[in-house]
C-alpha cells in the first residue's frame, strides 16, 4: 500500500483514535440507534419472501412492493412523493449530489452528518458551512451565496443529541427564497404525532424542500428515503447516482419498512423511551451534559481520548456498551462518551450506567468537562 496512505493510518494509532470494529455479543445496551427497539422485534415472521431484486430499480428490480412502500410513505409524513434508497448514506450522497448544480451554493450546519458531506463533494456546487445552530452567520453565509440556495441541516444532530432551531432556520430560508434540506434521521420514530418527526411536529412541512429519513435508527431495520415534491423525485430517479446506479432492496425489505413505519406508531414506546431519558438525565442533573433533555442522544464531553477510553472500559467491564466518540467525528478536543438511550432499558440498567458514570466523572481533579 502507498506510503501516504500507511503514514496516515499510523498516525491515528499514535494519536489513540485509530478504529476498529468491535462486536458486542452480551451486556446492556446504551450505545445503538434502537431508540425504540423494534430491532429485536420480529414484525414479520410470516414473510418468506427474502429473494433479491435481481437489478436496479430502473432496470428489473421494482416491484409493486416497493411502489407500495413509496406510496404508504409518501401518505403517512404527508408529502406529494417518497423515493426509497438502500441506505440513509445512499440518500445524502444522491440527493447532494444530483440536486445542487454548478453556479448553486449549499451551505450546511457544520456538525451536519458525513455522508450529507460527501454528497455536497460530488455536486458542482459552491459550498461552506455555517456555525453549529447559529441563526446570524446562516444569514451572514446566505447574503455571501451565489445561484439557487440550498440550505441544509439536521432536526436532530446525532453526534450532539441537540436540536436545530428548525422554525427559525425554515423563516430566514423562505424570506431569502432558499431551499431548505432537513435530515430527519435520528427524529423520525421518536419525535412527532406517530413518529413523524420534527418538521411535521412543528408544521413545516410545506417549508421544507426536502426531508431524509432513515429506518435504520428509531425503525430497527435499514434503508432510507427522500420526501418532497413529485418533480424532486422524478429529477432524482434520473439523476441520483446512487439510485441509479444500484441493485434495489428485495421486495421483501419494503414490506419490513412499511411494518416498522406502523409500528414505531405505538405511543407507548415514545413514552417509555422520554421516562428512560428524564431518569438518566435527573440522576447526571450535576454533570454538565452535552445535549437536550429530551434526546435519546446524550453527549457526556469529556476532552481526553485517554480518559473517555478509560470511562468505557470501566463500563464495558461492567457489562454496559457505550461508544466513545473521538476526531474526526467530533472536533479535537470534544472527545466524548456517546450514551443512546432505549425505550426497553430497565430502570435499574439505567441506575447502574448512572452510578458508574458519577463515580469515573466526579473524580476531583480528573476529567474537565468542556
Amino acid at each position: 500500500m502507498d506510503r501516504k496512505l500507511i503514514d496516515k493510518l499510523l498516525k491515528r494509532n499514535q494519536e489513540g483514535t485509530k478504529r476498529s470494529l468491535s462486536f458486542f455479543e452480551d451486556g446492556i445496551d446504551f450505545y445503538s440507534n434502537d431508540y425504540l427497539g423494534l430491532a429485536r422485534q420480529s414484525i414479520l415472521p410470516n414473510n418468506k419472501n427474502y429473494f433479491g431484486s435481481t437489478g436496479s430499480r430502473l432496470i428489473s428490480g421494482n416491484s409493486k412492493e416497493a411502489i407500495n412502500c413509496e406510496e404508504f410513505l409518501a401518505k403517512f409524513y404527508k408529502v406529494e412523493k417518497a423515493l426509497v434508497f438502500n441506505s440513509g448514506y445512499d440518500a445524502n450522497l444522491g440527493f447532494f449530489g444530483a440536486i445542487p448544480q454548478r453556479g448553486d451554493t449549499v451551505i450546511y450546519d457544520e456538525h451536519i452528518h458525513a455522508s450529507a458531506r460527501d454528497g455536497i463533494r460530488l455536486s458542482f456546487a459552491d459550498s461552506f458551512s455555517f456555525q453549529h445552530n447559529s441563526l446570524t452567520d446562516l444569514e451572514l453565509k446566505i447574503r455571501r451565496s451565489k445561484g439557487t440556495v440550498y440550505v441544509a441541516i439536521e432536526s436532530l444532530y446525532s453526534m450532539g443529541g441537540d436540536f436545530s432551531p428548525l422554525k427559525e432556520i425554515a423563516t430566514i430560508c423562505a424570506e431569502n427564497g432558499v431551499y431548505l434540506v432537513v435530515d430527519e434521521a435520528h427524529a423520525c420514530g421518536v419525535f412527532g404525532e406517530d413518529g413523524r418527526g420534527l418538521v411535521d411536529k412543528l408544521n413545516l412541512t410545506e417549508r421544507v424542500f426536502a426531508r431524509i429519513v432513515t429506518f435504520g435508527k428509531a425503525y430497527g431495520f435499514h434503508g432510507a428515503c427522500v420526501l418532497g415534491q413529485t418533480l424532486l423525485i422524478e429529477y432524482l430517479v434520473n439523476f441520483a447516482r446512487s439510485f441509479i446506479y444500484t441493485t434495489a432492496l428485495p421486495s421483501s425489505d419494503y414490506n419490513q419498512i412499511q411494518e416498522s413505519v406502523l409500528f414505531a406508531k405505538e405511543e407507548s414506546l415514545r413514552k417509555q423511551l422520554q421516562d428512560n431519558i428524564s431518569q438518566f438525565v435527573t440522576q447526571l442533573k450535576t454533570i454538565q451534559l452535552g445535549s437536550e433533555g429530551i434526546s435519546p442522544i446524550q453527549m457526556i464531553r469529556i476532552g481526553s481520548v485517554e480518559k473517555c477510553k478509560t470511562i468505557a472500559e470501566k463500563l464495558l467491564n461492567s457489562g454496559i456498551n457505550v461508544k466513545p466518540i473521538f476526531s474526526p467525528t467530533v472536533a479535537a478536543g470534544n472527545e466524548s462518551i456517546r450514551i443512546c438511550i432505549h425505550s426497553f432499558n430497565t430502570k435499574e440498567e439505567i441506575d447502574q450506567l448512572c452510578s458508574i458514570l458519577l463515580e469515573q466523572l466526579l473524580i476531583k481533579d480528573e476529567i474537565k468537562f468542556i
